[in-house]
C-alpha cells in the first residue's frame, strides 16, 4: 500500500479516537538505530522513541536476534506453566530494583501493571482508597482512567470510587501560588489533610505516583518531595506504588530507576514501555509480604510470555553492557544545556524541565498562558525539519524530548540544531 492508502484505511478501520500526530499523519515504513523512515523514504531523527519505548535503538541487533532465537524455540505457553525466560527476568528485576522489591507479575502493558499494583495494595492493606496526583496518567482501562487526572483522557463520566487526586509538585504552575523552596513543600504536606478529610476512616491503601510525570508534561518534583509525601502516606498505613512506566531503565540518567534520585524505596513498582525495546510487556514487582498477600488463583494469558521476557532480558543486557544509564546522564546533560540555550532565545519557551534523556519544554504566551497552538505548529515544523519529538501536558503545550538511551553526541547536536531552526521558523 502507498502512504495515502494506509492513511485512508486507518481512518476507515480504526477507532476514530486512535489519534495521530501532525496534520498529515506520518506513515512510518521502517527504522534502524535512532532513525525512522516514512513511506516516501524520508529520514527522521527519532527523539521520542515510540513514547519512551525504544530504549536501545530501533531494531537493535542483539535484541532482534534474541527474539528470533526464542521464537524458534518457544513462543507461548501462558503462566499456567513455568518457563525459563520468565523466571530469569523476574530474578534480574529482583536484583536491580531498589530496596526489598522481589516478586514480579508480568503483564502486557503499563495499564495492566498499574491495575495489578493497586489490587495488591488493596488486598494487603484491606483498604480501598488510593491517592494519586493531578496531571497524572496511569493507562486506558476503567481503573487506570480513574487514576489519571487529565480530563482529555477520561473518556467516561463514571469513575472507580475511592480514588483521590491531590495537587502535584508542578513548580512552574504551583497550585498554591507559592515558590520553591520557600513553599515548605505544601503540595506534599497537603496529602495529610486529603487523607483526613476524603478517605474512609482516615486510611489509604496506597499513594501512586510517577517520579516524573510522563503524559503530564515531564513535571519533575523537588528533591525532598517524595521523602516528605511517602512518609506521611506510611503514617496512615498506605503503601507507595512507584509508576516507573516511563522513567525506568536509566531514562532519567545516572540511576536505573527514576525514584532512586529521590532516595525512597517503593513497596510496589510498575514498569512497561522501554523494558523490552518496543515488545509489549509490563511488570509489577513488590516486596515479599505485599506480594504474598494475594492469595487464590490468577493468571495472565500473555504475561510472562517467553518471547517478550527474552526481549526484555536482552534489552537490559544491552543497557548494562553499553553503560547506557551513564550515557543517559552525560547525553542528558548535553541535551539540557542545549535546550536551556534555546530557551534564552525564544520567549515562547516558558520552562525547561526533566532529568537525563527525559526533557520537556513548556510553550506559553503572555502571563504564562499555555500555548497549545504554538506546540502544535512547532510539532509540524520539527517534522518538516526531520526531527520527531512528542507532545503532552494537561494543556497540550509541552514538547517531550526523549531519544533512545544510546543516543550519541552528534545526534544530540543535530536535534538541537533542528529544534533551534524550528523555533526560529515559528517566529515567537
Amino acid at each position: 500500500m502507498n502512504k495515502n492508502e494506509i492513511i485512508e484505511k486507518q481512518k476507515k478501520y480504526l477507532l476514530s479516537c486512535v489519534a495521530t500526530y501532525y496534520d498529515e499523519p506520518l506513515v512510518v515504513d521502517h527504522a534502524k538505530g535512532n532513525y525512522v523512515y516514512d513511506a516516501d523514504g524520508k529520514e527522521f531523527l527519532d527523539f521520542f522513541g515510540g513514547i519512551l519505548t525504544v530504549s536501545v535503538g530501533h531494531c537493535n541487533d542483539k535484541v532482534t536476534k534474541a527474539i528470533h532465537d526464542q521464537t524458534d524455540k518457544l513462543q507461548h505457553i501462558s503462566t499456567l506453566y513455568a518457563n525459563e525466560p520468565q523466571v530469569r527476568l523476574a530474578e534480574k528485576l529482583a536484583q536491580i530494583t531498589p530496596g526489598r522489591l522481589e516478586k514480579s507479575f508480568f503483564t502486557n502493558s503499563g495499564t495492566e501493571a498499574n491495575e495489578t499494583a493497586v489490587l495488591l495494595a488493596q488486598i494487603y492493606t484491606k483498604c480501598q482508597d488510593i491517592i494519586t496526583l493531578r496531571h497524572s496518567y496511569s493507562g486506558r482501562s476503567y481503573l487506570a482512567l480513574s487514576l489519571s487526572a487529565q480530563s482529555s483522557w477520561r473518556l467516561t463520566p463514571n469513575v472507580v470510587p475511592g480514588v483521590h487526586h491531590i495537587p502535584n509538585a508542578y513548580c512552574y504552575r504551583c497550585p498554591f501560588g507559592l515558590t520553591y523552596p520557600s513553599c515548605d513543600l505544601k503540595c506534599a504536606k497537603d496529602v495529610e489533610e486529603a487523607i483526613q478529610t476524603t478517605t474512609s476512616q482516615g486510611r489509604i491503601a496506597a499513594f501512586l505516583a510517577e517520579p516524573i510525570q510522563g503524559v503530564g508534561g515531564f513535571i519533575t518534583p523537588p528533591k525532598e518531595y517524595f521523602k516528605e509525601i511517602v512518609g506521611i502516606v506510611r503514617k496512615y498505613g498506605g503503601l507507595f506504588i512507584c509508576d516507573e512506566v516511563q522513567t525506568a531503565w536509566g531514562r532519567t540518567g545516572g540511576k536505573m530507576f527514576g525514584i532512586e534520585h529521590w532516595g525512597v524505596e517503593p513497596d510496589i513498582m510498575t514498569f512497561a514501555k522501554g523494558m523490552a525495546n518496543g515488545v509489549p510487556i509490563g511488570a509489577t514487582i513488590a516486596t515479599p509480604e505485599v506480594a504474598d498477600s494475594m492469595q487464590g488463583n490468577t493468571i495472565s494469558t500473555f504475561g510472562g510470555n517467553a518471547v517478550t521476557c527474552t526481549a526484555a532480558r536482552a534489552t537490559l543486557e544491552v543497557i548494562e553492557e553499553e553503560n547506557l544509564v551513564e550515557n543517559a546522564r552525560v547525553m542528558g546533560n548535553r541535551l539540557r544545556q542545549g535546550l536551556d540555550a534555546i530557551k534564552e532565545k525564544y520567549p515562547v519557551i516558558g520552562d525547561v524541565r526533566g532529568m537525563g534523556l527525559m526533557q520537556g519544554m513548556e510553550l506559553v504566551g503572555e502571563k504564562k498562558k499555555p500555548d497549545a497552538e504554538a506546540a502544535k505548529r512547532l510539532m509540524e515544523l520539527t517534522k518538516t525539519n526531520g526531527l520527531l519529538v512528542g507532545k503532552g501536558g494537561t494543556y497540550g503545550n509541552v514538547l517531550r524530548v526523549a531519544p533512545p538511551l544510546n543516543v550519541n553526541q552528534d545526534q544530540i547536536d543535530q536535534a538541537l540544531k533542528q529544534l533551534d531552526r524550528s523555533f526560529a521558523q515559528l517566529g515567537q
